[in-house]
């Protein structure tokens, strides 16, 4: 058996569970991939807005983190269940890949492939670049493993010392090594999803040839925007000096 098709066929002992059974079909697979597609977009919008409040000051973004830290342990609960929606979207995206490549070992004597761009067909590998960004992204501004010293960066906001992270991102994004790894990053990511939300509507059936163009625009849109938010940050501080007023 090749690593393909061990890759598609999973352990027969969870087949005998009916929800499983289910999960692994090829129905349930592209549903897994759908909605947990989804819950990423959804989440990258919203994530979005909360890191654009840098751009209204210091209290305004370090009172947004403030709230954030306010929810305890379900702050933990919440990055751990997207780690998960991440780790199931890319095990059953890769799921399909193989199951595809299982049906049709053999490569035809003439190809004609399909009108894609060099990002659809690079999905996985740009997908794979996307997970060691998000990885370094933790590691950076929320561990703060990347650079320790952020820990001490504290500041008083209505009376109360609480982590600066105003400040913590400026400094961070002043690294200019820091800032272009980021804008790769987010570039990968706005044509992962470029492609990626058009597809979202084909694999849950509800695409057609007439709605096609229509779903690859909101696509784009939503990619494209996303895109130019979170690369806004970054770019602000590194080459117009946002925020190096702190700093000082």
């Amino acid at each position: 058996m090749s690593a393909q098709q061990a890759l598609a066929s999973p352990p027969s002992a969870l087949l005998k569970i009916p929800i499983f059974a289910w999960l692994f079909s090829s129905i349930g697979k592209k549903f897994v991939v759908a909605a947990t597609g989804i819950c990423l977009v959804l989440f990258a919008i919203g994530h979005l807005g909360g890191n654009l409040t840098i751009f209204f000051g210091p209290d305004v973004i370090n009172a947004y983190a403030m709230h954030l830290r306010d929810l305890g342990p379900f702050l933990w609960v919440i990055r751990l269940g997207l780690l998960t929606i991440v780790g199931l979207h890319i095990y059953f995206t890769m799921l399909l890949w193989a199951e595809n490549q299982a049906a049709r070992p053999q490569k035809y004597a003439v190809s004609a492939p399909m009108k894609t761009t060099v990002f659809a067909r690079t999905m996985r590998l740009s997908g794979l670049f996307i997970l060691a960004f998000v990885i370094f992204h933790l590691a950076h501004f929320t561990m703060l493993i990347v650079d320790p010293s952020f820990a001490k960066l504290h500041t008083t906001l209505h009376g109360h010392e609480v982590h600066d992270v105003y400040r913590m991102v400026v400094l961070g994004f002043s690294n200019p090594i820091v800032c272009i790894f980021y804008v790769i990053a987010l570039f990968l990511l706005a044509n992962h999803l470029s492609h990626g939300i058009s597809s979202l509507f084909q694999t849950l059936g509800i695409s057609n040839k007439r709605m096609r163009p229509t779903y690859e625009l909101i696509s784009r849109v939503v990619a494209w925007a996303l895109f130019v938010g979170y690369s806004s940050i970054p770019l602000s501080i590194l080459l117009f000096g946002l925020g190096k007023d702190s700093l000082k």
